[in-house]
């Protein structure tokens, strides 16, 4: 018998003692990914500063365009921003005078504002997910990226965060998961050139999150 064959073998086997439907037990979910609501999501804002974003926490979706218009003068950008999700649509945007592009991704695109599926607590990270109204290159083309994020869509660690992704996939695609998935941790950075800290060669140099209520 052969190395490969009694690899195979032993697959076999162990498949065949196993129960039928079985499921692996949960991981150990670790003391930094527990805590009351509040408590996460004081630690996700904490954990997402520390990596390099920016976050602040807003009482309802509504007063998303004067966040912005605050942020975008704070970096001395100009105020125009880019979105693809039709929930962002709906938003005054003109009171608060920034110009608005509603569509695909396109190269100019210097700011982008995204929804975003989940917070993840453990480490400040963003779970992103691609679809019709999230193409994947608003998370990465333009110079600065906005992340929109429901405060109940902050949980423990990333197992929760993909249950939610896959509750959403169930719920909404008929189970299909979507085609991109990523988690985002600060800006972007390297330091493959000459051991020096780069920031934005990858992605964007700014990733701005604003909490909102979804009640």
């Amino acid at each position: 018998m052969s190395a490969r064959d009694d690899i195979l073998a032993r697959i076999r086997h162990a498949n065949a003692r196993a129960p039928r439907g079985a499921i692996e037990p949960p991981h150990p979910i670790p003391a930094i990914a527990r805590g009351t609501p509040e408590a996460l999501i004081d630690r996700f804002m904490k954990r997402a500063a520390l990596a390099g974003a920016t976050v602040m926490r807003i009482d309802r979706l509504a007063q998303l365009p004067g966040e912005i218009a605050g942020f975008l003068d704070r970096e001395q950008a100009a105020r125009a921003i880019a979105f693809s999700h039709d929930s962002f649509a709906v938003l005054d945007w003109q009171a608060v005078g920034i110009a608005t592009r509603h569509g695909p991704t396109q190269a100019e695109d210097a700011v982008s504002l995204t929804p975003a599926v989940a917070g993840i607590a453990e480490t400040g990270s963003l779970l992103v997910a691609s679809g019709p109204g999230t193409p994947q290159l608003r998370h990465f083309l333009p110079d600065i990226h906005i992340a929109a994020l429901a405060v109940d869509r902050v949980v423990g660690g990333y197992e929760e965060g993909w249950a939610m992704l896959r509750a959403e996939a169930a719920r909404m695609h008929n189970g299909v998961m979507p085609r991109a998935a990523t988690l985002i941790t600060g800006p972007s950075r390297t330091s493959d050139i000459e051991r020096t800290l780069q920031i934005g060669v990858h992605g964007p140099r700014r990733l701005h999150i604003v909490l909102f209520s979804s009640r």
